[in-house]
């Protein structure tokens, strides 16, 4: 796997951890109270969005034979945004899960689409070997 495509795939990663953590915050609250209180404690949202923030930003700009189009880093800014605006949420709740959800979902949609539009490494030695057949 190269470089760029291992940091989509980490990012993909962190991004549906961040979900699992919203969607089974409640079922681990009510059943672990202990696990629930540190689960929720302000630092790991923020810990969260320390990690995302970079990883994503880096993943869609580090390979300059494939620049991201203008779409995908909207798509990328939109939810680094949402995350932003979940751990800001603060006392609501509900719009700090469905911000971060959302935000979540909208940068595993950014790499999947980042991941599929760059070339896997078979498809760039091929490329290289057929050029250097032509010359």
């Amino acid at each position: 796997m190269t470089r760029p495509r291992s940091l989509d795939a980490t990012a993909i990663g962190l991004s549906t951890l961040c979900v699992a953590h919203c969607l089974a915050l409640p079922i681990l609250a009510s059943s672990l109270p202990l696990t629930g209180i540190w689960f929720q404690a302000e630092w790991v949202h923020w810990a969260f969005v320390a990690m995302a923030a970079p990883i994503s930003i880096l993943a869609l700009n580090l390979s300059p034979q494939a620049r991201p189009s203008p779409s995908l880093l909207i798509l990328t800014l939109l939810g680094i945004m949402a995350l932003f605006a979940g751990v800001l949420g603060g006392s609501y709740r509900a719009w700090e899960t469905s911000f971060t959800i959302a935000g979540s979902l909208m940068l595993i949609g950014a790499h999947i689409l980042n991941w599929r539009r760059r070339p896997s490494g078979r498809a760039r030695r091929r490329a290289t070997v057929s050029s250097r057949k032509v010359a």
